[in-house]
Parts: C-alpha cells; structure tokens; sequence
C-alpha cells in the first residue's frame, strides 16, 4: 500500500509518501515541503498548494492520502490557513477518487513513538529510525508528513496483527494497547450512558 502524508499548512505544507513492504516494515518513497510566501495574497497561495498536491498525487499515484486533523489553536489565523490548506489537498484527492483518511495529532505520535504525547524531536527521531533514514527530515513539517503516512499504514494494519502481537513491532505494540484500552473506555461511557 502506498500512502501520501500531508502535514497541512499554509506557510509550509509537509507532503511524506511511504510504501507498506512484507514484515510490517515501511519504506521512504519520496519526502518534501512545499512553501508560500506570507506576502502573497491567499488565493494564489492555496492555488500553489492544490497545484502541489496534484502533482504529489500524480507522481506517487497513493492509495490513500493521510491528513492531520486541524485543530484549533490560540491563533485563529493559523487556524484558518491550516484549514484551508487541508481543505485544497483533500479536494486534489477527491478528484482522483483517491480516499482520505483524518488522523488526530495524538494518534500520529502515538502510532510512531507509542505515546500520545510525545514531542516534535522525538517523532522525528522515530520516523528516521522506522525509515532507516540517514537523516532526520526536515523541516518538522517533512517529518510529521512521513508520521502521518506510517500512522496511517500501522493503524490501517493492526486488525492484522491483534492476533499475532509477536510480529508487531514495540511502537505497533504500544500503539494496540492503546486502541485496546481506548475501546474499553468507550465501551465503559456506553454502559454508564444507558444506566444513567
């Protein structure tokens, strides 16, 4: 499976493709950021995005797209540009009948670090070690991109690998023990929910 990571923004939009390969391993397809200038009106900026984002789309030929979930911040401009990039990428995809699949902030470092909370240097870190890479991408927003994808690729395969834990690797591990406790929590609101 080929999966295309986009670490939407509008200032820097991070654009990561990796490919599943057998062992639950994943491979570095191509890693890049693509740029626009804050002086430049918004249109034509967000126009540069989608035209990148085809072209990404075109080249790798994914089979899905990964997009971070855009949440809000103190700064309701970023927020804004943050969304209207995602909203440019996702629609490039849409054309092409490629599905997107939305992926928390948390979920991403979870899936690569095993944990939630893990902090920008450490994602990156884990996202050289999981690619082999002889470097960190950068800038943050090629490693995050990269994240996305893996998370989406590890995610996507844990209802493989629930009955055979031994060929997961520790972050997959961490990562099904995660999802496992999240389902008993859920489970647990449903159950008080319906006595309440």
């Amino acid at each position: 499976m080929r999966v295309l990571g986009v670490d939407p923004g509008l200032t820097r939009c991070g654009f990561g493709a990796v490919v599943s390969l057998p062992g639950r391993r994943v491979a570095l397809i191509a890693v890049d950021v693509v740029r626009t200038s804050p002086g430049t009106d918004p249109a034509a900026r967000l126009l540069g995005i989608a035209e990148a984002a085809e072209d990404w789309i075109e080249q790798v030929r994914p089979d899905v797209l990964a997009v971070e979930r855009v949440f809000s911040q103190q700064n309701v401009r970023t927020v804004m540009g943050t969304a209207q990039a995602a909203g440019v990428v996702v629609l490039a995809a849409a054309r092409r009948g490629i599905p997107v699949a939305v992926h928390t902030p948390s979920e991403v470092k979870a899936a690569v670090t095993g944990s939630g909370r893990a902090g920008k240097a450490q994602v990156a870190r884990m996202v050289t070690r999981i690619l082999a890479l002889p470097q960190t991408p950068r800038p943050a927003d090629a490693a995050d991109a990269l994240a996305l994808a893996i998370c989406h690729l590890w995610r996507d395969g844990t209802a493989g690998i629930a009955g055979a834990r031994t060929v997961a690797t520790p972050a997959q591990r961490r990562w099904l023990e995660a999802a496992a406790q999240a389902g008993r929590t859920a489970r647990r609101a449903g159950l008080e929910g319906a006595g309440g």
